[in-house]
């Protein structure tokens, strides 16, 4: 199950996602092991997947892409991320979209 740590009186929530670069369209993948899977079609050079990554969340959360930040993984697979001004219900909606 996606684990989400939700701050209402912040306004902020943070999740971990799974990315995969260099995939044939951007997308939610699913779930894996707790985190959000997405899949981008930038490359994971030069910071292009992490810019992808959070111009990807801020549209499809509706938001602007300064309310999406990567507090750890910047240089792996794994990232925690930070979204400001969406709820937790919005990011697991995200799922339920992807099914």
């Amino acid at each position: 199950m996606l684990r989400i740590e939700a701050n209402p009186e912040g306004g902020t929530v943070i999740f971990s996602v799974r990315v995969q670069p260099r995939a044939s369209k951007d997308e939610i993948a699913g779930e894996m092991e707790g985190a959000l899977k997405i899949r981008l079609r930038a490359p994971a050079l030069e910071e292009r997947a992490n810019e992808a990554l959070m111009a990807f969340l801020a549209e499809i959360l509706n938001t602007s892409k300064a309310a999406v930040r990567i507090l750890s993984g910047t240089r792996g697979r794994m990232k925690r991320i930070e979204v400001r001004g969406v709820t937790e219900q919005q990011v697991r909606h995200l799922l339920q979209q992807e099914a």
